[in-house]
């Protein structure tokens, strides 16, 4: 239960971090807010035993940071960003939906747990599933000796393809918006 305690100590520091940035007038620390929910994922993906996720999560995060907070500090001066209620009502109330659902899907209050403990197999004889055939298969199929990878590049290569292609995209969209603010910056001197 110390595992399932910490992450989900992780997913409240990440829900009071996402207030702090609803609800803080500064723009600069709410991108800093928003970054330390980006970083609280990435460990809650290490934990539950997905590196590449967690990998993903940190470069995306990375360059969202530095590129926001690039374009916030760009800015001669910051705007207050006025409160709304119903805004933070909504975070809250989203908030503890999956608070609860989180708790009861780890086995909280008497329940029994859906998602299986960590360090626990999730393949059984009882529920082989689908992935005991990749498991079975792969091997002989690709002649891959790493399963996860011939998985990834083998079954999945144009999902992989596409999720690269995602982060590349928003990578040079990120960089446009940026030259476009700089060529307004020249244009006023």
């Amino acid at each position: 239960m110390g595992m399932e305690l910490f992450i989900l100590m992780l997913i409240a520091f990440m829900l009071a971090a996402s207030l702090i940035a609803i609800e803080t007038r500064d723009l600069l620390s709410s991108v800093i807010a928003m970054g330390a929910v980006g970083f609280a994922l990435s460990v809650i993906d290490l934990l539950a035993g997905a590196p590449d996720l967690a990998i993903t999560q940190v470069v995306v995060e990375v360059v969202s940071l530095i590129l926001l907070v690039r374009v916030v500090t760009a800015r001669e001066e910051t705007q207050p960003v006025p409160s709304d209620a119903l805004r933070t009502a909504v975070t809250l109330l989203a908030g503890g939906i999956f608070l609860a659902v989180a708790f009861f899907a780890f086995g909280g209050a008497g329940g029994g747990a859906t998602v299986p403990p960590f360090g626990q197999p999730v393949l059984t004889s009882a529920n082989p599933g689908v992935s005991a055939d990749y498991l079975a298969r792969t091997a002989e199929q690709t002649g891959a000796s790493n399963v996860v990878m011939a998985i990834v590049l083998d079954y999945r290569a144009y999902d992989t393809l596409g999720e690269a292609t995602v982060i590349f995209v928003s990578i040079l969209g990120a960089y446009a918006i940026l030259r476009r603010v700089g060529r307004r910056k020249e244009a006023r001197a």
